[in-house]
């Protein structure tokens, strides 16, 4: 009886290593697409943030609004 438990357990397992590689692929796919926006106008939120930061308190007291907006166009496919 415990044979056809361990049994019916392993196609489970199977499953799930599978899905967990197909998302692997999915992913690497998805970051290595061609962006669908132009850089411009990617991230609209984190670039005002940073262009606000920047004007008003200068590059050096920004750099986490900076990184956000790296961050986020990365996020939508650019190598920046």
């Amino acid at each position: 009886m415990s044979g056809m438990q361990l049994q019916s357990a392993s196609p489970a397992l199977t499953l799930q290593g599978s899905q967990q590689s197909e998302a692997s692929v999915t992913k690497a796919t998805g970051a290595e697409s061609k962006p669908k926006k132009k850089i411009c106008c990617a991230c609209p939120d984190t670039k005002r943030l940073r262009d606000e930061c920047i004007v008003e308190h200068g590059e050096e007291a920004c750099a986490k609004w900076i990184e956000a907006h790296r961050l986020c166009l990365r996020a939508e496919g650019f190598n920046v």
